[in-house]
């Protein structure tokens, strides 16, 4: 275990500690009645499975059609038995009463590496929010994200044409409920393509001098909601090496709108989730697409290209079915789909199609096992290249969870 992970392991063990501590202790400022409680929880998840086709060996245990091979075998040969239990999650929600209204908290962590971690099984982090009334700040879900278009699947990346990213912001909340409204001010961020273009292009560094504005609305009734939301971005590059003799500093806006849905079918035994998405710019609040700012050719010989937020859409739709308390299935269809400028190469990601079947098998209290059928598809930009990618797995899962303090 690294440096870096026994820091975060002893913090979080000293929280635990200290928030037991406190739970067991009554606050009597206008509130004697009422105790803190402490909400722990996760799951031990394990995924094996047999991949048909190839991937990026970083990303062998998920279906993400980006990380299939852009070229013949660029992964080597077909064919390979994965296993993980990178899925395993713990979690810590703290819920503490004050003058000012109930003090919500949740801590919360999976040991799916990403990043320079990726492939690894090392502690991920996943929130780190609070929330006091109106008000909330921290790392949770992006209101431009609507968690519940996730279907009940076994892969743990999920459908990539849906808007799925856990960022840090501020958030406000006048409108609580089954309708509800959520306006918030988050951290910036996007990726930019420099290959395909020349190497001036290729030195641009990205910069970003004002938050992310997003905002969301569900209108809520007991069949089901609709949501809409939507996201302002601004995006500069800097021209870091100006003594080529190009000048390739710019700017661009972003902009995406989500519209989503669940709608309970057959008595409530069913569940349709649907979601479409249009914007340019808004790649890295998706759940598996590439860069946000791509080079696009310009006749001025001092500025032979300029940056563009390329244009995108997307699409999910899902079926989650109860047959009785003991099976479950999903199935569904997801597609992503980007605008590439002129300059791209010619394998640069275009197109991505994702689908999944399972059956899952519930034998008794907080146990879940099952089987899932997976495909992918990636589609290049110019050169004609296409790939699909079958997968099948088999998970067993098995939750627990526990309260300390409050009234009860």
């Amino acid at each position: 275990m690294s440096r870096k992970h026994r820091r975060v392991l002893l913090a979080f063990s000293g929280l635990l500690v200290g928030l037991a501590l406190l739970a067991a202790v009554p606050v009597v400022a206008g509130a004697a009645e009422e105790k803190p409680r402490l909400d722990i929880y996760g799951f031990v998840q394990t995924d094996m499975g047999y991949q048909f086709n190839q991937n990026d060996p970083n990303w062998f245990d998920v279906a993400r059609p980006t990380k299939l091979p852009k070229v013949a075998n660029e992964f080597g040969e077909d064919g390979r038995f994965f296993a993980s239990v990178r899925q395993t999650r713990f979690g810590v929600k703290g819920f503490v009463p004050t003058s000012l209204g109930e003090l919500k908290t949740i801590f919360e962590f999976d040991m799916f590496g990403t990043g320079d971690d990726a492939g690894q099984t090392t502690i991920r982090l996943r929130h780190a929010y609070g929330e006091l009334g109106q008000f909330g700040a921290g790392q949770t879900n992006s209101p431009f994200m609507d968690v519940d278009v996730f279907p009940n699947s076994l892969d743990y990346w999920g459908p990539n044409g849906m808007i799925f990213y856990r960022n840090v912001q501020v958030r406000w909340m006048p409108i609580k409920g089954d309708s509800f409204l959520t306006v918030a001010l988050e951290k910036p961020g996007a990726g930019i393509d420099t290959d395909g273009a020349n190497l001036a292009w290729a030195t641009v560094q990205g910069r970003y001098p004002l938050p992310d504005l997003s905002a969301e609305y569900r209108f809520g009734r007991p069949w089901g909601y609709v949501e809409a939301a939507g996201i302002l971005r601004y995006f500069k590059w800097d021209d870091v090496t100006p003594a080529d003799g190009f000048e390739m500093s710019g700017s661009a806006v972003g902009w995406g709108v989500n519209v989503s849905s669940n709608i309970k079918l057959l008595k409530d035994k069913g569940t349709l989730r649907l979601q479409g998405v249009y914007g340019q710019g808004i790649q890295n609040y998706m759940n598996d697409a590439p860069n946000d700012i791509g080079a696009k050719s310009d006749p001025d010989p001092a500025q032979p290209f300029v940056g563009v937020a390329l244009p995108m859409w997307s699409m999910v739709a899902f079926y989650d079915h109860t047959w009785s308390d003991k099976w479950t299935s999903s199935i569904g269809y997801s597609r992503l789909t980007i605008n590439n400028s002129d300059s791209q190469a010619a394998d640069a990601f275009k197109t991505g199609q994702y689908a999944l079947g399972n059956l899952l098998f519930y034998p008794t209290v907080n146990v879940m096992m099952g089987g899932e059928l997976q495909w992918g598809w990636r589609k290049n930009n110019t050169d004609g290249w296409s790939v699909d990618d079958w997968r099948i797995q088999f998970s067993f899962k098995y939750k627990f969870s526990a309260s300390i303090g409050g009234n009860s």
